[in-house]
Order: C-alpha cells, then structure tokens, then sequence
C-alpha cells in the first residue's frame, strides 16, 4: 500500500476542503464586513497553496485601497451576485440567497442546529415567494409594512418569517447598498398587533373528558397505551416520541426528558426548563406497564409507530397515521395533538394544582406563562362537549 501523502500546511485565510470529486483550495477574506469564501481553480498542493496565500494577499491589500473589484476575481463566487453587480442591480433575492450561505456555515460548525437551519430556509422560500426580484432600493418602509399587513400569520409566524428578511436588509445598509433599513421606519409592534392573527392561546382547544373517553374507545390497545400516557404527562410531541426507557424512574414514579425529536433530528428539549421530572401518574404508569411487552426488549424508544412497530420518525407520520384516523372513527371534532399538552395543563388546574407545580411539569421558564396561556381553560371540563357525528 502506498504512503499518505504528507498534510498540506496552509496559511492563515488559505483552506483545502475535501469534495467528492476533487480537493478545492479556497480563500478567506472579509469584504464589506461580509465573511467571503471562495473556491479557486488552483491544484491543492504545496505551490497552490502558496499562490492562494499570495492571491490573498493582493486582494486584501486593493480592499484596504478601495480599488477591490469583486468580478474581476471570482466571476462566478458565491458572493458575486451581491458585490458583483452595481448596487442599483441588486435584488433582495441576492441578500437571501446569502443569507443561505451563512445558515449553511452556521450549521457545519454547529452554531445552529439542523431543524434551526431547515425554519430559516423554509422561511426564505417563503420569502422569494414576494421579494425574490425586488430590486433592494425599491424595498421601501412603505412595501415592507404593507406587505407584513396582508401575511395573515400569527405574530409568532410572523416574527419567525422576518428574522431571515431583517438580517439581509442589515447587511445591505453595512454594504452601502441602502441607505437605512426599513425595518427601522416601521412600527412592527403595532403592525403585529393590527394584523398578526390570534395567537395560540384563542386557537387552543382543549379535550373535555366526554372526548377524550370518546377518544380511547376507538383506540385499538397500543394507541391507547400511548394516548393514554400523553394525556398523563402533557409532553411536547417530540419529548414523546424521543422517550426511552432509561429515563424512566419506575421506583420514584418520574419520566426524565432529556430529548427531543423535531425534523427526524435529535436535539435537547425545547427550552432550558424542558429539562425536567415528569411525574407519572397511575394512569401513567399502568400505560407504561401494557408497552413494556411491546418495545421494552425491542430497543431503547418506549413508544412505537402503531402499525410498523418501528420508532416514530417525526410528528407529522404521528399525526397523520395515528391522530386524524382517530378522532374521525371517534367522532370528536380535529383539533392538533399539541391540544393533548393543553388538556394536560387545563385538567391540573382545574383539579387545583399550584401553577408553579403545572409550570415545571410542562417545562415552562415561568409561572407567568402559565397564568397568560392556560388562565381561560381552568374549567375547561365543564364546558359543553364538542362531539361531532362520526364520519364515515
């Protein structure tokens, strides 16, 4: 077998990244207070290397004259659709598409996870739906406020939506290619407060206990067992399907959640309290008891797809498969299964439980949240059931 080739040393600025097909010498430099990396064409080796290292140097030294043209080095880099083009060129569709490249650095050296990294690039698609071509100039205060008004999202989706759109509109104005960001003309509070749709707390439903028996009759037994230790519990649909055996304390009745699974991702729990001790209740525990002889042999996840006995792999397959053939056969009007968490909460405090107790149990940071969220629903079991013909 032949020798390893002896590592390349490369300066400061200079990388060699491995492809698939080939290694690509790349250079570092910061441009307009914009991080740029670009491939070059030169052969990684030694004397590529060294020419990167000077190539480097000449552009850093024509950066700090002003007389950097971007185009003329990298006429098809990364960043040449933004300093490539004369500022009355670009579009907001260019600012996005960098945008995209930081998220993408960001989640290769882990600053963000990976269903962090997938909300923001669903939230840029749905972006380059309405300013893909809007020329960044024409990006006035007046379009962007207009245009927030008629999204018709909650103002959570809203704020979400926007981050990605005013970290590029920053950038533009360090860029000089604007002279002010839009978002600092407008009043977003109050257009979050005019136009943003109710909030969760108006759309939360939770079950009364006529639903829910309606709920567990047309369960087959696995589903039961599993329902019937969410509704016990109140966990977050990813702590649930992330729940293994080992967090479990059988002895001081407790379920440990450490995980969380979201986008078929494995992360910590959703806030720093998500790390917490659920107790277990008789309910809990029975239906811990039944899944025993179902998963407890079979790995290391307690609850199992229904019908594949494999682990769940995200909570869309848990709500199509499981959830909405349910509630039809059960008659009981849809609602999301996040409603399970708000029956959960709801059904404490209407039994009297301190809110501080019922903080801690859902994993919230404050009582305060709990009062804000959950205050309406403390006699939720005595309103009138919502019961619907089942379909056939």
């Amino acid at each position: 077998m032949g020798r390893e080739p002896t590592p390349i040393k490369c300066p400061r600025g200079v990388t060699i990244r491995q492809f698939i097909h080939a290694r690509v010498v790349i250079i570092a430099f910061v441009y307009k207070g914009i991080q740029c990396r670009e491939r070059t064409t030169l052969p990684a080796t030694d004397a590529g290397v060294k020419i990167a290292a000077n190539l480097r140097g000449e552009i850093l030294r024509k950066i700090n004259a002003g007389t950097f043209v971007y185009m003329d080095y990298f006429p098809n880099g990364a960043k040449t659709a933004l300093f490539g083009k004369p500022a009355a060129k670009v579009t907001v569709g260019d600012l996005l598409d960098n945008q995209t490249v930081a998220y993408q650095a960001a989640l290769e050296n882990g600053s963000i996870k990976r269903s962090t990294y997938n909300g923001y690039i669903k939230d840029i698609h749905r972006l380059r739906v309405d300013w893909q071509n809007v020329l960044v100039s024409d990006a006035t205060p007046t379009k962007l406020k207009n245009w927030i008004s008629l999204l018709g999202r909650s103002r959570k989706g809203i704020t979400n939506l926007l981050t990605p759109l005013h970290s590029a509109f920053e950038d533009a104005l360090n860029d000089g290619l604007i002279e002010f960001d839009p978002f600092e003309r407008i009043s977003l509070k109050k257009l979050l407060r005019d136009h943003a749709k109710p909030s969760i707390t108006a759309e939360m439903q939770p079950f009364d206990s006529m639903e829910r028996a309606a709920i567990f009759s047309k369960a087959t037994e696995a589903e039961r067992d599993l329902l019937e230790f969410w509704f016990a519990t109140g966990l977050r649909p990813g702590e649930l399907m992330a729940l293994e055996w080992q967090h479990i304390d059988f002895i001081h009745k407790v379920a440990k959640i450490t995980l969380n699974l979201v986008d078929r991702e494995e992360t910590d729990p959703k806030t720093a309290a998500g790390l917490r001790d659920v107790d277990l209740s008789p309910a809990a525990l029975k239906a811990l008891n039944n899944q025993k002889a179902r998963s407890f042999l079979a790995g290391k996840k307690i609850w199992l797809h229904t019908k594949t006995g494999q682990p769940w792999e995200h909570h869309q397959q848990l709500r199509r498969s499981l959830w909405e053939p349910l509630l039809k056969r059960a008659g009981v009007l849809y609602r999301k299964p996040y409603n399970i968490r708000h029956t959960f909460a709801s059904a404490l405090l209407t039994a009297g439980q301190n809110p501080w107790y019922v903080g801690q149990q859902l994993g919230h940071n404050d009582v305060e949240c709990v009062y804000r969220v959950y205050g309406k629903f403390i006699r939720q079991d005595y309103l009138k059931p919502r019961l619907v013909a089942a379909q056939t």
